[in-house]
């Protein structure tokens, strides 16, 4: 049987936190020996929100070190930066001429973005015409997404099915099926449990950064916002107790257990004792994972190679797929 491709994109930034590792990149690991894993850093996205030159490389660069840190295995699996391969940006304009306006306007990622103060930019706007384009290069059958992706993947899907039926070339086109994390795919800001995990929030207390060392990890949880209540006797509770959900959430993810049997062990208990466990179980996964990526920037020259490997293999595929496309539309 055919193993599955399955595609994804990390945007380089700044500083990974759990919540990304949770949210995809551990899944990406569960995913090398059983499918063919693509992986790439999305520095054309990130030119939504990053202007600066030197910042744009700094994160690009931390961002690669970051995925090989956390066991992204660069000979199972192809990993690269997605400018590298400029092919994506010819199919994107390709695709572009396969999508609607009004499509593009009930994005609710565009809405929620221009909400909250960025500039309403062409970038902005076609963003999910250039994450199509990600998806149908390389053949994917599968992209994890979490809630906020799943609008762009359904615009993935229509995208590739009118090529497909307007060109008459049954599949040309791979339409992607999502992989939806159920349990724990968001991980929440620890001082408001109502909005998810960012990068971009001013408070560093509000995440656990991959390179959180011990101390900076223990006061974060001790800071973490909670409620006056003792720890949650029943899932239902946590409906109305935001914050104890989601540190209850990132206690599972770290132990493997579910929440219904972390609220189990800790029913009834101060939430003083089950900080000082949930800040064991960070320092216990992060702190390898910190002095790796601290190790692997330190080795530039391994970093460049291993990058141009994963680019080599993307490329040979991407060429290919353009070329064809390029025949199909008579260019």
């Amino acid at each position: 049987m055919k193993k599955k491709r399955i595609l994804s994109g990390a945007q380089p930034s700044g500083l990974l936190h759990i919540g990304n590792y949770f949210g995809m990149i551990r899944r990406m690991i569960d995913f090398q020996d059983s499918s063919d894993l693509f992986c790439f850093i999305a520095n054309y996205h990130s030119l939504t929100s990053i202007n600066n030159k030197e910042e744009l490389e700094k994160n690009t660069f931390n961002a690669f070190s970051d995925l090989l840190a956390l066991g992204l295995d660069h000979k199972k699996s192809t990993i690269w930066v997605q400018s590298h391969v400029p092919e994506v940006t010819e199919l994107t304009w390709i695709l572009s001429n396969f999508t609607s306006v009004g499509l593009m306007q009930r994005s609710t990622s565009y809405k929620d973005k221009v909400a909250n103060g960025l500039s309403p930019n062409m970038g902005l706007f076609s963003y999910p015409v250039l994450m199509a384009a990600d998806i149908l290069l390389y053949d994917a059958t599968h992209v994890p997404v979490g809630d906020d992706q799943k609008q762009h993947l359904e615009l993935c899907r229509d995208i590739a099915q009118k090529f497909n039926t307007d060109f008459e070339i049954e599949n040309f086109l791979q339409v992607p099926e999502p992989l939806i994390q159920k349990e724990f795919s968001r991980i929440m800001s620890l001082k408001d449990g109502s909005k998810k995990m960012s990068k971009s929030e001013l408070s560093d207390l509000s995440r656990i950064n991959l390179t959180d060392d011990k101390d900076l990890i223990i006061n974060k949880i001790k800071k973490a916002k909670t409620d006056p209540l003792p720890m949650p006797n029943t899932l239902k509770e946590l409906d109305e107790r935001l914050e104890a959900k989601n540190l209850l959430g990132i206690y599972s993810s770290l132990t493997n257990s579910t929440l219904q049997k972390s609220v189990e062990n800790f029913a009834g208990k101060n939430f003083s004792e089950f900080k000082q466990k949930l800040s064991e179980a960070l320092v216990d996964k992060i702190e390898p994972i910190s002095t790796e990526i601290k190790k692997l920037l330190d080795d530039k020259s391994y970093l460049d190679n291993t990058l141009l490997e994963g680019v080599e293999r993307a490329n040979i595929i991407a060429s290919k797929k353009i070329k064809r496309i390029k025949e199909i539309v008579g260019f």
